[in-house]
């Protein structure tokens, strides 16, 4: 009866008609199915049969707004209107006064942005192509450093294949190991090192002192897959030595 708080008197409840859900005594609408109250307190009161109608259902003749209802200035709360609509039956008829909704959403409604593909001017589109950031696959620079003299020999990035050795008349070296400390036990067609993709091997192709990778003996016409930190000794004693690195 009242508010054990603050003492308040509370509203009477009741129970509607149609779906049984807990409302107050006064409501004019039900907040669970959304029935007009007012129409089923008017129909109690009124003895007389109706006049004979269309079968139509209980729950849907409920829910339909009657034009009088309509046109009276009394507001519905929004709550309300919404439950009632969530409630309709999808094959019930929707209110003349309702406008039809268009299907396509209005520029003003369309989040910023969002623009339709079929309004997209011939204009921005080439814009955009001219503009657009062309992607680029750029290929991880290798090296060799010396570990003698800690000088930095890059691998020439449009070479498949990278011949070491010192300068010949038969096969002429990419990478020239002339001109570095003890050089003499390198052989002019030493070693080589092929590239593919991101992926390096190197390999000795019979070189006369032999090519080490991590003080370990490579074979002849075996190669080796290369990676950073790994070290190439060309010839016996570790004398002319590289370590593979990437830039």
């Amino acid at each position: 009866m009242q508010c054990e708080a603050c003492y308040t008197p509370l509203p009477e409840k009741a129970a509607c008609p149609h779906c049984g859900a807990t409302i107050q005594s006064d409501a004019s609408f039900c907040g669970q199915c959304g029935a007009d109250l007012r129409t089923h307190s008017h129909q109690a009161a009124d003895a007389s049969p109706p006049p004979e109608s269309p079968a139509v259902p209980e729950s849907i003749a409920a829910e339909e707004p009657s034009e009088a209802k309509l046109s009276s200035p009394e507001r519905v709360p929004l709550s309300v209107a919404a439950a009632a609509t969530a409630v309709e039956s999808p094959s019930s008829a929707e209110p003349a006064a309702q406008p039809a909704r268009s299907a396509k959403p209005a520029a003003s409604e369309m989040p910023a942005g969002d623009v339709p593909a079929s309004e997209v001017s011939a204009s921005e589109v080439s814009a955009s192509e001219v503009f657009a950031p062309q992607t680029q696959l750029q290929r991880s620079a290798a090296r060799l450093l010396h570990v003698q003299t800690d000088a930095i020999l890059e691998l020439p990035q449009q070479l498949s294949l990278v011949r070491i050795g010192k300068p010949n008349e038969r096969i002429p070296p990419d990478l020239d190991i002339s001109g570095f400390p003890d050089s003499e036990i390198v052989s002019r067609v030493h070693a080589s090192i092929r590239v593919e993709g991101d992926l390096y091997y190197i390999e000795d192709v019979g070189s006369s002192n032999g090519t080490y990778i991590n003080n370990l003996p490579l074979p002849s016409g075996n190669r080796h897959r290369l990676r950073p930190g790994d070290r190439i000794a060309l010839g016996k004693g570790d004398k002319v030595s590289f370590i593979f690195q990437f830039a």
